[in-house]
């Protein structure tokens, strides 16, 4: 019988660590992926959206859709770490109103602040969520 390799790194670690607790908890979720998270998570209908974080309850507040800009914005400067919450930001933001071109310009906008790479990542986990919005339209 063979030991496991242990992982390299200490981020690593943990993360075979949650691995191996969660197939303990319930042997289904050894296969389980973030990816798999999102599909547990339904998009928001955009009157859900105004009334949670909208401006319903501060009049002349910030709208969701702005809101919502400001999030893919701060989530597009934190790089590939954050595939999940850009793509479900990215489906709420169209749910409220958000066209493809500003969405784009939103992470163009974090090429400054972020760098071409974030951007890069960004956009094409926006383009997976408008290419899934269109296969769902046919």
């Amino acid at each position: 019988m063979t030991t496991p390799k242990a992982p390299q790194n200490p981020f690593a670690a943990m993360i075979a660590q949650a691995h191996e607790m969660s197939k303990s908890f319930n042997p289904a979720l050894e296969s389980f992926t973030p990816r798999d998270f999102e599909k547990l998570w339904p998009t928001m209908p955009r009157e859900m959206m105004e009334l949670t974080f909208g401006n319903a309850l501060h009049k002349g507040g910030l709208d969701a859709k702005t809101r919502l800009f400001l999030t893919l914005a701060g989530l597009t400067c934190q790089g590939a770490q954050a595939d999940t919450p850009i793509r479900l930001t990215v489906r709420h933001a169209l749910e409220a109103g958000a066209t493809r071109q500003e969405i784009a310009e939103v992470i163009g906008q974090m090429s400054v602040f972020a760098g071409i790479p974030a951007v890069t990542r960004a956009a094409e986990l926006a383009q997976e969520v408008m290419a899934e919005k269109e296969d769902d339209q046919t």
